[in-house]
């Protein structure tokens, strides 16, 4: 058995995990989630933990993968997931208009981005955008597609990149 898949996942008070034959659904403070169960894997929920095990050896792997997605899922529900992305270079800026991102990162046109159902964009600063939201992979898609418009450059490191994210620098041709 998988050593990820034997651990039980967690679950935070006031989080409420359904299993049906097809699917797993997750409900919390924070909103709801589900994903599609495949047939040979069964969940047990008690005690405030969910337990996963696989009937057949080639479901082995899957069940450590989808026990990742629950315990993901679990952790959105309840505190949720954020990804924080910086604008570097002269006059890139972001702001929000209403619901839409309004970015300016020095082409001749704003670019205007209406966020998917269930994530936030804020902007603390003009320099700063924060997307939030409790599906990890939705999170992480939007991020990437902002991110996408502009990639940072090696050569001055402008672009749109992640809080965390180094840009590796290259020199510049000499003369």
């Amino acid at each position: 058995m998988s050593r990820v898949a034997k651990k039980p996942v967690a679950l935070a008070k006031g989080v409420e995990v359904n299993v049906q034959p097809e699917s797993i659904s997750v409900k919390g403070p924070k909103g709801a989630l589900s994903v599609a169960k495949p047939a040979g894997i069964e969940v047990k929920v008690e005690d405030g933990h969910a337990l996963l095990s696989a009937n057949d050896a080639s479901l082995v792997p899957l069940t450590g993968t989808l026990r990742a997605i629950v315990a993901n899922m679990v952790r959105g529900v309840s505190a949720g997931f954020e990804r924080k992305l910086e604008l570097v270079g002269v006059g890139y800026r972001a702001a929000m208009q209403g619901k839409d991102l309004n970015l300016s990162l020095g082409y001749s046109h704003p670019i205007l981005f209406t966020p998917p159902a269930g994530i936030t964009i804020t902007t603390p600063t003009q320099t700063e955008i924060l997307v939030a939201g409790a599906d990890k992979q939705l999170v992480g898609e939007v991020a990437a597609k902002i991110r996408g418009y502009r990639p940072p450059e090696p050569y001055k490191g402008k672009g749109v990149k992640y809080s965390d994210e180094t840009i590796i620098r290259k020199e510049a041709k000499k003369a």
